[in-house]
């Protein structure tokens, strides 16, 4: 049931996502980049698997421990949500300079040359 309920979360959040890229704002756009690169990340987490027992508390045990959770999913997320958090503060440090420099950031209208 779990995996229905976040196959569906998924599926909400890249629509979400591609719907703001398809925008003519550039901070939606941005946003829109950042919510499918979330939206993998949890795709990769979900795709890693829920269950099983934490790694650290088996380790060493004897006998039965049962399926222990792949910690290496858990450490690429992690690594691509810092990598992402970094990504996207410089596309919204160039958004504000692109507003700066132009006074819009509506995509059509930079197209067009701006207001300079």
């Amino acid at each position: 049931m779990t995996q229905f309920a976040l196959a569906a979360v998924l599926g909400l959040l890249f629509a979400l996502g591609t719907f703001l890229v398809l925008r003519r704002d550039i901070v939606r756009v941005v946003w829109g980049v950042t919510i499918i690169s979330q939206s993998a990340n949890v795709y990769l987490v979900t795709m890693g698997g829920l269950s099983g027992s934490v790694p650290i508390l088996s380790h060493g045990a004897h006998g039965d421990v049962g399926a222990v959770t792949d910690p290496l999913v858990q450490a690429l997320v992690l690594t691509a949500i810092v990598i992402g958090f970094g990504t996207t503060a410089f596309a919204l440090v160039l958004t504000y300079r692109v507003h700066q420099e132009h006074g819009t950031i509506d995509l059509f209208e930079l197209e067009r040359g701006g207001d300079t």
